[in-house]
């Protein structure tokens, strides 16, 4: 673990907050990812799932937690199960948590091997009603890939079938959406890693430079900073490249006059940031880039001022589409005529901003949460609107960082540099 071990009463909070969510004498059960295979005998990295996180601040595979209230002995109303380290484990791999370990980091003090979690299980589901099970329910997944969550709610319907099984998901993902402060904390030092990665850039870019080196020296700066890297594909798109949307080759040279799309971010203890600037590749926006660029950061500033408590994200995204839509007529990409007779489906400025204006961030970079719900103190956004123009090979995108709070939005990026002149001055410094 790179990170600076996370104080436990955040995931005591975390639990506090489940338990009065849940129906009368009900049992949540909540396990480890996969560690995902590649090749032979290869795998991939770790990456914990983000409900047991949340739950419990344990980073490690082959984890159980079990959440029961109201269970007859006060001792196993929270338990978590780790894997047992042994000396070939130790030899091979590192050691593995102790029991101790795992109750600093969690604040569970009852604590068991993973291998026992079935007869211990036994006697908990013999007084249970309700079984609430981990699902991943984000709109935007793909599960090609049976989890371990999924085999154990498929193990539990084989050995207790007449259990009510409820879905841990809506209840969670409203809690995720609302950070705590500590959880705040790392968001704010993630992108403060992001800072440092950006800025490195500014004297580091330059005609002949391929997307690929961009990416190994942000990769430096983040590793450097006790975060485990890139909190997402980093999009590193030169020329037409910058108006691909997802593209992740980060394979060309930069060339002369070309536009940098760095949509590029650090996490810091599993928790997410998530940065969007544009570097013209030689030091000098031309007058149409600066325009553009301009443009984008105008319809920006102002979205930053529309994430504000009581708003929806679908007011925001069509109010953002409004003004995007002006720019774009002063632009000379759209006419009056074309919004005229545009398809109210598909307004005309879709063809140059085709991508919603917020997500949610958190623990993953698309977190969880109800974009149809009004917005909240407490949530955290991105604010990232763009226009993408394929006939001149420049795409704009700009985004940081909006925690929302009662007294307006607080931008947790604000100190990355952000105004076109302010860019060209540093990068010519």
């Amino acid at each position: 673990m790179r990170y600076v071990p996370v104080p436990n009463d955040l995931y005591i909070d975390n639990r506090k907050k489940l338990i009065e969510k849940l129906l009368p004498n009900s049992i949540v059960i909540v396990e480890s990812n996969d560690v995902m295979p590649t090749n032979a005998d290869g795998s991939m990295g770790f990456r914990q799932n983000s409900d047991l996180f949340y739950l419990s601040g344990i980073d490690q595979e082959e984890t159980i937690l079990i959440v029961y209230p109201e269970a007859k002995d006060p001792a196993m109303r929270a338990i978590l199960f780790v894997r047992e380290t042994s000396e070939k484990i130790a030899i091979w791999e590192g050691a593995k948590l102790t029991r101790e370990q795992a109750t600093e980091r969690s604040g569970i003090k009852t604590v068991y091997w993973t291998h026992e979690f079935n007869s211990i299980l036994k006697g908990l589901m013999a007084d249970a009603d309700y079984v609430y099970v981990s699902t991943n329910e984000h709109t935007r997944r793909v599960n090609e890939v049976e989890t371990r969550n999924y085999r154990l709610i498929q193990a539990l319907k084989h050995d207790y079938p007449v259990h009510q099984y409820r879905r841990l998901a809506p209840i969670i993902s409203r809690l995720r959406s609302m950070k705590h402060p500590l959880e705040i904390e790392m968001i704010k030092t993630a992108c403060d890693i992001t800072e440092k990665g950006f800025r490195r850039l500014l004297s580091f870019v330059k005609p002949g430079i391929t997307e690929y080196e961009i990416e190994a020296e942000l990769m430096h700066e983040f590793l450097c900073n006790r975060s485990r890297g890139f909190a997402y594909g980093p999009i590193i798109a030169s020329g037409a490249g910058s108006c691909v949307l997802h593209y992740v080759e980060n394979d060309k040279t930069c060339q002369d006059g070309d536009i940098l799309l760095l949509d590029v971010a650090a996490e810091y203890a599993n928790y997410a940031s998530d940065l969007t600037r544009c570097l013209p590749v030689n030091g000098q926006f031309t007058p149409r880039q600066k325009a553009v660029y301009n443009a984008v950061l105008r319809v920006h500033k102002q979205a930053v001022q529309m994430l504000k408590p009581g708003n929806t994200i679908k007011k925001v995204n069509e109010d953002v589409g409004l003004l995007v839509e002006k720019e774009l007529v002063e632009l000379g990409l759209i006419t009056i005529d074309d919004i005229r007779n545009q398809n109210p489906a598909w307004p005309a400025y879709k063809k140059y901003f085709m991508h919603g204006t917020s997500h949610f961030m958190g623990l993953d970079v698309h977190d969880v949460g109800y974009f149809n719900e009004p917005i909240q103190p407490g949530m955290v956004f991105t604010c990232e609107p763009g226009i993408y123009i394929r006939e001149e090979n420049l795409g704009i995108r700009i985004e940081n960082d909006i925690l929302i709070s009662e007294n307006g939005p607080v931008d947790l990026m604000r100190t990355i540099p952000i105004e076109a002149d302010e860019i060209e001055a540093l990068m010519n410094t």
